[in-house]
């Protein structure tokens, strides 16, 4: 048995970004022009006006500010409202992979690793761009890595239970080194003209090389223990897929994005992923005093709020609880990642964090890591 360990991190940021001021603009515009198209049936009471958005209520309601997005003329045009990412010929990598290989390099640099030492790679996202070929064995064409490669979706945990996955096979002996990478394009699956849910996301890609510790040659986070959990539930939900056409149902259904009932999400969710860390630090004989960090995943501010405040029954002081999703907004898989890649080298020999990340599913990830 060997003991796996986190020997660096990489994020890819995109080079566009759109303010909430610069969004509600949009949207406001997008709903002005509906609004005076279905005059006659909001009238009748057919149908219902879209109402105003603004930057208060984004804010209040979320804690973002703004967000990263790989194309933003097309997600601000109020006569398309998505991204325009124009499609690649099969000979160019793809779009996810590209983001990726960046992330990945920049983790591969802290570890003082090339492509070539990785045998596994783990593409962890909220969406894959294509079926297949899998995005990872792309990746791992990319980057000059050996072994295997294999995607994985878990929502917003993919990148929890993808480490969790490649710290096993570390343990065990099946592989050295590992790459856990999420590409993430949360603009693509948006409903931009929806006013509760427009501001949510935004995009980004993150990886973390895992390797025995021992093998680790500069400063590094031992994995101690990692947790999933999941619980089927429909209060977030995307129905597309491979089989839409099949359904002889090809009109621009809402369902066909993301979804989410949020009043229950908050109720289920929040006590689910307190609940999940508790008993984790419990099992490993973890004090929650004993926690240095809490690197949670992103979805929004009141939500991390509670849950650090369940955890180590107090409010989180300064640093305890980093949150980036008012820069980044909600980015999946990839969140928990963000904060732990920039909120953690301050951190000393025998410091102890926790990375959780939960969302549809319902399911939720945790990694407890020390410093070393």
């Amino acid at each position: 048995m060997f003991q796996p360990a986190i020997t660096g991190h990489g994020v890819f940021t995109p080079s566009e970004n759109i303010s909430n001021e610069e969004l509600v603009v949009a949207f406001n515009a997008y709903a002005d022009r509906w609004n005076a198209a279905n005059a006659a049936e909001i009238e009748s009471g057919a149908l219902e006006a879209i109402g105003p958005s603004s930057s208060d209520f984004i804010f209040s309601a979320s804690g973002i500010e703004q967000r990263y997005v790989m194309n933003k003329s097309g997600v601000l045009d109020p006569d398309r409202m998505y991204p325009a990412l124009p499609g690649r010929p099969d000979e160019e990598p793809g779009i996810m992979a590209e983001m990726a290989v960046d992330a990945c390099q920049k983790a591969l640099t802290m570890a003082g690793l090339e492509g070539a030492d990785i045998d596994l790679v783990i593409c962890a996202a909220s969406n894959h761009e294509r079926a297949y070929p899998a995005v990872a064995i792309e990746i791992q064409d990319l980057l000059g890595a050996g072994g295997f490669a294999f995607d994985m979706n878990v929502a917003c945990s993919s990148a929890t239970f993808g480490i969790q996955a490649a710290a096993d096979m570390v343990r065990s002996g099946s592989i050295r080194r590992a790459l856990v990478v999420n590409p993430e394009i949360c603009s693509g699956h948006l409903e931009w003209r929806d006013r509760d849910c427009h501001f949510i996301f935004g995009d980004v890609a993150t990886a973390v090389v895992i390797q025995r510790a021992e093998e680790a040659v500069g400063p590094h986070f031992v994995i101690r223990s990692t947790r999933c959990a999941t619980k089927f539930s429909n209060n977030i939900r995307n129905n597309s897929g491979f089989l839409r056409r099949a359904h002889d149902q090809m009109e621009d259904r809402r369902d066909m994005q993301f979804m989410q009932n949020g009043r229950k999400v908050f109720k289920e969710v929040l006590p689910m992923v307190s609940a999940h860390i508790s008993a984790h630090l419990n099992d490993l004989d973890w004090e929650a005093n004993s926690l240095h960090r809490l690197w949670l995943h992103q979805a929004n501010k009141t939500m991390n709020d509670f849950i650090g405040k369940k955890v180590l029954g107090r409010v989180p002081e300064d640093g305890e609880q980093p949150n980036i999703l008012q820069d980044y907004a909600n980015t999946s898989s990839a969140g928990s990642i963000i904060a732990f890649s920039q909120h953690s080298v301050d951190m000393k020999p025998g410091d102890r964090g926790v990375i959780c990340s939960f969302g549809a599913g319902y399911s939720v990830g945790s990694v407890l890591v020390e410093r070393a």
